[in-house]
């Protein structure tokens, strides 16, 4: 059977699976049905979609597992049918945990054994469920093993016998895949789930794991979701596959501690020396432990039946990728979108002269934000995104950004030589970076905006210049109080809450107290008043009515020929936070100047604070 004879039904296509799923089977060409319980699921999965350059939208089917019919529309020529559909939460009572993972099996099968040219049912296991046997599943072993499970798992393994079991007496042509902890694209890392082990990964990511999980032989496999969605479009072209079930994860996964340590040491954090055993997490108490007692059933030795996939994988010429690499990208992909919490745009880590560097925005974009204290590039999101073809990007040992000042010199040279950036906006602190980096490739930057220039502008408070003070104060402020410090009120508290998590992690809150510090050094003032003074490209001063510039610096400017000023009525220190359509403006007015120079001697046009 060719692709364009191949009609697929996906059950759950707008999950985590079920969307790589229909991108995988319409790569190969397939005609998909995706079948959601809502228009706007379906809308989300065809954004999605386009967004990984798939335009050809699957058809639009709404399922209801209430219903006898379960699909609305024509069906007769559905020649597999992928049930990807099904909860994956835990703390479900075990009503709910039934209703969503067994009796919609039975619908799913029910349906199939209706429908006249269907070549293949394939159904998403689990590989600590798979290769249930459904004539051991009386009552009694039944509410034995949702004792000791739990709700979702148990339900689970009732879920693989009776698919059996009914797609047996129905006649149903099945294949079964029994994933294990399905992790990230490959090429990506991408994934939104953020249950089971990623919770592991944002505790050491926070340095809040107090210990590693397990021992040697504890095995929490993985798999890329990827791997998974091909392997899964290739099961109904192949006979042998008929009534088999297969365990794709992979084998060579390391033992979980080993597994997290990989990933601390890719993060630039310390992994916790000390190791619990799983018999002893399970007698811990779970305000203790901060552990769902149902995850703690995954942490097991046991080894799964493998060498079918792996088998099958080579007929087919389906490689896996290789773990360790993906276990990075999906770690990455986790932290920069801060564990679902962060807004949806573009977020992703990358290296600048060897520093495990943060941005947002547009990749490659020549308009690069680099931000002040003690906030993040996060903070100036919604204007990257108003000024667009923008990016904003954490400073070292800053934000998300690894590294420490030291490292500024070398970071910058990469950022301006390699990474296309022709235009440097830095606020406050980020502003001795971005005429560091002017003044030392005047030829790779066209265009200088200051936000904020600190040395243009009064000095810190005298506690700002006590950096084990300020630390304190950093690592433990609230949003609310942030705020208020920084804009005078407590409504821009949320968009704050990023860079307080940065402030609580690691060396973030002394590199930013010791910066602030320095910003009352008379010496470096005085030495990027000269840069300046000395720098010949074009400078745009923006800043805030409310913190203006002092006497010496508005004179400093008033020598400079191809500087202008815009200053944002009613602004402070960050008025990226308070007026960020104003900011935006500002910056994206000079947009235009780029790739052009001034001629000696022209004077432009500049708007004087008042």
């Amino acid at each position: 059977m060719s692709p364009q004879d191949r009609h697929a039904l996906v059950l759950g296509a707008s999950g985590f699976i079920g969307r790589h799923l229909v991108l995988a089977l319409g790569q190969a060409g397939v005609r998909v049905s995706a079948a959601s319980r809502s228009h706007e699921s379906y809308q989300r999965l065809t954004r999605w979609l386009a967004g990984r350059g798939h335009d050809q939208a699957p058809t639009d089917v709404r399922v209801d597992f209430a219903k006898a019919s379960l699909i609305d529309g024509e069906c007769d020529d559905i020649t597999e049918i992928y049930n990807c559909a099904g909860a994956y939460r835990f703390g479900m009572s075990v009503d709910e945990a039934r209703r969503a993972n067994v009796d919609s099996v039975r619908a799913v099968v029910a349906f199939a054994a209706r429908l006249p040219n269907l070549r293949r049912l394939v159904q998403v296991s689990g590989y600590r469920v798979g290769g249930q046997v459904a004539a051991l599943w009386s009552e009694e072993h039944r509410q034995e093993t949702y004792r000791a499970l739990g709700a979702y798992e148990a339900s689970r393994a009732e879920a693989d016998a009776v698919f059996q079991d009914l797609a047996g007496q129905l006649g149903v042509p099945w294949s079964i895949v029994n994933p294990s902890c399905v992790i990230g694209d490959s090429a990506t890392g991408e994934s939104d789930q953020y249950v089971g082990l990623a919770s592991n990964v944002k505790d050491l990511w926070h340095g809040s794991l107090p210990a590693l999980p397990g021992n040697g032989h504890t095995f929490v496999p993985v798999e890329a979701v990827d791997y998974l969605a091909r392997f899964m479009t290739l099961l109904p072209m192949d006979e042998a596959t008929h009534r088999a079930a297969y365990w794709t994860l992979d084998e060579g996964t390391p033992a979980l501690p080993d597994l997290l340590t990989l990933i601390a040491e890719h993060y630039g954090v310390k992994a916790p020396r000390t190791r619990v055993p799983v018999s002893l997490l399970k007698r811990l108490p779970q305000w203790l432990t901060k552990a769902d007692p149902e995850t703690l059933t995954f942490l097991s030795t046991d080894r799964y039946p493998t060498d079918s996939a792996r088998a099958f994988a080579a007929r087919h010429g389906l490689a896996m990728p290789d773990t360790a690499t993906t276990i990075r990208r999906w770690a990455d992909h986790l932290a920069a979108h801060r564990f679902g919490d962060a807004p949806a745009g573009d977020r992703r880590f990358t290296k600048l002269g060897g520093i495990r560097t943060f941005e947002l925005g547009k990749a490659g974009a020549p308009t690069v934000v680099l931000p002040g204290l003690p906030v993040n590039a996060d903070t100036w999101a919604q204007v990257v995104t108003a000024v667009g073809h923008a990016r904003a990007v954490d400073l070292p040992g800053l934000g998300m950004s690894a590294g420490r000042r030291e490292d500024w010199q070398s970071w910058l040279t990469a950022l301006v030589t390699e990474t296309g950036a022709r235009h440097l906006v830095g606020h406050s602190i980020g502003s001795a970076a971005a005429l560091d980096a002017a003044t030392a490739h005047p030829d790779a930057v066209d265009q200088l905006t200051l936000v904020s220039p600190f040395f243009l502008q009064g000095h810190p408070p005298r506690t700002a210049r006590w950096p084990a003070l300020t630390r304190w104060y950093l690592r433990r402020t609230p949003p609310e109080a942030l705020a208020e410090r920084l804009t005078g009120a407590t409504g821009h508290a949320a968009a704050l809450r990023s860079a307080v998590a940065d402030l609580r992690r690691g060396t973030v809150a002394a590199t930013a107290s010791g910066l602030l510090a320095a910003t009352a050094n008379p010496q470096w003032r005085a030495d990027l008043q000269a840069k300046l003074q000395q720098y010949q490209g074009r400078v745009h001063i923006v800043l805030g009515s409310n913190d203006p510039l002092t006497v010496e610096g508005q004179s400093l400017l008033d020598t400079l020929p191809h500087a202008t000023v815009t200053v944002v009525a009613g602004a402070g220190h960050h008025p990226q936070l308070t007026h960020s359509e104003v900011v935006a403006q500002a910056i994206g007015s000079q947009t235009a100047f780029l790739g052009s120079r001034s001629e000696p001697g022209v004077r432009e046009a500049r708007a004087r604070p008042r």
